[in-house]
C-alpha cells in the first residue's frame, strides 16, 4: 500500500545551498534512492545524483541520510517511521559539485600514491603460491566497493580539512595493510604507513567499520593489525637492539 513519504533533500552547488522540503509518493518495499528517482520524475527533473547499479555494488549513490552516511539504494524506507521526514544531504567530508553529487577525487589522488602489489624480483609469473589462511586474513578486504563512506565519516578529515594531504583515510590504509599481510609482497610498508599515510592519525573509534556496506572489519582486522606492526618495528626493544646492531655491523 501505497503513501506520502515527506523528503528534505539537500540542494545546491560549490557556492551556496539549501534544504528543500517534498512529499513523494512511497511504495513498500522501496528504498531511499527510489524516492530520489521519483522526485527527479514528477518534481524537479535538475536534481543531480549519482548512482549506478542500484544494488548495492558500485558504490555510486553514498550520501547521508538522517546524518548517518550510507548508500541510497541499500537504505530501506521501512527503517523510517512514515511521519519521519527523510533527510537526504551530500557527503560531508568532501566538496559538493552539485545537489547530492560530490567531488571524491582525493581518494583516486591517494590511491595512485600507494605503491602497488610488489612480488620478490626471482618469482615468475605464475609461479606464486599462497597457503589458504593467506588468502582468506586479506579476502574480507577485497569486498570494499569504495562508496568511501569510510572516508567521509572518519573525523580526521571530515572535521579537519587541513589533514587531507597527510591522511589517506581507512579505505587506503586497509589496502596498504592488505598488501603488508600478503606473504608474496616483498615491500616493507610499515614505515610509509606511517610517515607518508598518517595512520597514526586514526584513533581507531571504528566508525569506518560501522558505516561499511560490506560489512568489513577496518578497525578490528586492518587498522589496529597495521597500527601493531608499526609499533612493533619502531618500539620493540628486540627489533631496535637488531636494528642497531645491523647498521653497525654493515658500517
Amino acid at each position: 500500500m501505497g503513501y506520502e513519504a515527506k523528503l528534505r533533500v539537500w540542494r545546491g552547488d560549490d557556492g551556496a545551498g539549501e534544504l528543500r522540503d517534498y512529499t513523494v509518493e512511497a511504495e513498500e518495499g522501496e528504498v531511499v534512492l527510489d524516492l530520489i528517482h521519483r522526485l527527479q520524475a514528477t518534481q524537479a527533473p535538475d536534481l543531480a545524483v549519482r548512482w549506478n547499479c542500484k544494488a548495492g555494488k558500485c558504490g555510486s549513490c553514498s550520501a547521508e541520510v538522517n546524518g548517518r552516511p550510507r548508500l541510497l539504494c541499500m537504505t530501506r524506507l521501512s527503517v523510517f517511521r512514515r511521519e519521519e521526514v527523510i533527510t537526504v544531504t551530500p557527503m560531508r567530508t568532501f566538496p559538493v559539485v552539485r545537489d547530492l553529487v560530490t567531488d571524491v577525487s582525493y581518494n583516486y589522488v591517494k590511491a595512485r600514491q600507494i605503491p602497488s602489489f610488489t612480488p620478490p624480483p626471482e618469482l615468475e609469473p605464475g609461479a606464486y603460491r599462497m597457503q589458504q589462511v593467506d588468502v582468506q586474513r586479506s579476502q574480507e578486504f577485497r569486498k570494499c566497493i569504495e562508496c568511501f563512506l569510510c572516508q567521509n565519516v572518519c573525523h580526521v578529515i571530515r572535521d579537519h580539512e587541513e589533514n587531507k594531504t597527510a591522511f589517506a583515510g581507512p579505505r587506503f590504509l586497509m589496502r596498504i595493510a592488505e598488501l603488508e599481510m600478503h606473504p608474496l609482497d616483498a615491500a616493507d610498508r610499515r614505515d610509509e604507513a606511517q610517515t607518508e599515510h598518517g595512520l597514526g592519525y586514526c584513533n581507531i573509534t571504528k566508525c569506518c567499520t560501522e558505516v561499511c556496506p560490506e560489512n568489513i572489519h577496518i578497525t578490528d582486522n586492518a587498522l589496529i593489525p597495521m597500527k601493531e606492526r608499526v609499533a612493533d618495528r619502531r618500539y620493540d626493544p628486540v627489533v631496535w637492539l637488531g636494528n642497531k646492531l645491523f647498521r653497525r655491523k654493515r658500517s
